[in-house]
């Protein structure tokens, strides 16, 4: 009974100052609110980009260049990749299952008086079964599309809404733009793909597939291509290292690298990419931990001040109660009970704050998908009771020390 009585008593207090009692709390209120909605952003980028990855699959290798930056330039061998590079690796190495080449760009295509930018992938036919992501509409790009540099391509799911409408793609003329002096090239739709969403940071939606070789060709003039994505023949982790070596030896051999020479590629694991994102979170967690934590402590002062005005108006309450055979602890413990829930409800408040602030971000943006979960939302409450708590020994301690003779003479 006495914790409800206090609680009540604090509650009656706040209402008495609810102006008092808000500016006291902003700061908690603020801080309670900023961990909120980054930690909703951190969750949604994190369920977003592990989501995507799951879609590909966990048994991914990324063959690149070797480009590191030195002086804030991009320094290395760009063109070390060749086609023939794909080939022989798909040839010659056993632990692996599929290869891809690659080249990306980001283009302008142009159907009738209708034009929009996408991201273009110039890919073989074997991008549906390295991605999981298959056509809807039509046929996807083949073989013999790959060998003769055939002028064909492939939507994604929105950018054939946003050329097409309801009107049917198939084997529409598009023009989609070159490099330099290539101009624009005219290609036939033959497929359109199924609606996947976001995978990792690429929105596959907006598309535009066609053959690698023709994107070397016809649009860019290049030799060379920019990745390589293989797949091992499992996702066991002993697979993905023998697939990894078996590429490194190989390409070594071909590049002509000798011992003790460093290599003009690179070679990742795609679970190597998910666990550098996962510590980029947990730093990043951390950073936007500590400013909102910044708040909730000049939030604590805040509660820190209006519970010492509180222990001055009621000296003489504390007095009588002393007086009437309450002990020190009685005294201690209802201000701290006090402190806690003021704290407790700017918390609350902050959380309130935070989850509205994150959906408005993710409306504006378009760009972060956020995700709100309990364990943040405990996490926030419990260091904003904790903050209350802290804040509160001071004062209730001061209150717990009051003389009782002098306390009833306090006017």
């Amino acid at each position: 009974m006495f914790f409800f009585r206090v609680c009540l008593m604090a509650l009656r207090s706040l209402w008495i100052h609810p102006l008092r009692s808000v500016l006291a709390t902003l700061g908690v209120i603020i801080g309670v609110g900023a961990v909120v909605a980054a930690m909703a952003i951190l969750e949604g980028m994190s369920a977003r980009f592990a989501s995507g990855f799951e879609s590909m699959g966990s048994n991914k290798l990324f063959v690149t260049p070797n480009v590191r930056r030195r002086n804030n330039r991009l320094v290395g061998n760009f063109d070390s990749l060749k086609l023939d590079d794909a080939t022989a690796i798909a040839r010659s190495c056993n632990a692996v299952d599929t290869v891809m080449p690659q080249i990306n760009s980001s283009v302008l295509i142009k159907f009738l008086s209708k034009n929009t930018t996408a991201s273009l992938l110039g890919a073989t036919q074997d991008y549906q079964k390295i991605n999981s992501h298959f056509v809807k509409e039509g046929k996807f790009i083949s073989r013999a599309n790959v060998q003769s540099k055939a002028s064909v391509a492939v939507l994604g799911a929105k950018i054939k809404r946003e050329l097409f409408g309801g009107r049917p793609a198939l084997d529409a003329k598009i023009k989609i733009s070159g490099a330099g002096t290539l101009g624009t090239r005219t290609f036939t739709v033959i497929g359109v793909m199924e609606e996947k969403g976001n995978v990792a940071f690429t929105d596959v939606d907006r598309q535009v597939i066609v053959p690698v070789t023709t994107a070397m060709d016809r649009l860019y003039g290049l030799d060379s291509i920019q990745a390589i994505v293989a797949e091992a023949v499992s996702p066991s982790d002993a697979d993905i290292e023998a697939a990894k070596t078996q590429i490194k030896r190989l390409l070594r051999r071909r590049h002509k690298i000798r011992a003790g020479q460093q290599d003009d590629f690179q070679v990742q694991a795609q679970k190597e990419f998910v666990k550098q994102f996962s510590q980029f979170t947990k730093i990043l967690g951390i950073v936007l931990g500590s400013i909102a934590g910044i708040s909730l402590v000049v939030g604590g002062i805040g509660i820190m001040n209006i519970m010492l005005v509180a222990v001055t108006e009621r000296t003489r309450e504390i007095g009588v109660r002393m007086a009437m055979g309450a002990q020190r602890s009685d005294v201690m413990n209802q201000f701290l009970i006090e402190a806690s829930i003021v704290s407790f409800l700017g918390g609350a408040l902050g959380v309130l704050m935070g989850w509205g602030l994150a959906n408005i971000i993710e409306r504006l943006t378009r760009v972060f998908e956020t995700l709100t979960t309990g364990w943040s939302i405990a996490m926030a409450l419990g260091m904003a009771t904790l903050v209350g708590i802290v804040s509160g020994i001071y004062p209730a301690w001061k209150a717990s020390r009051l003389d009782p003779v002098e306390a009833l003479r306090y006017e």
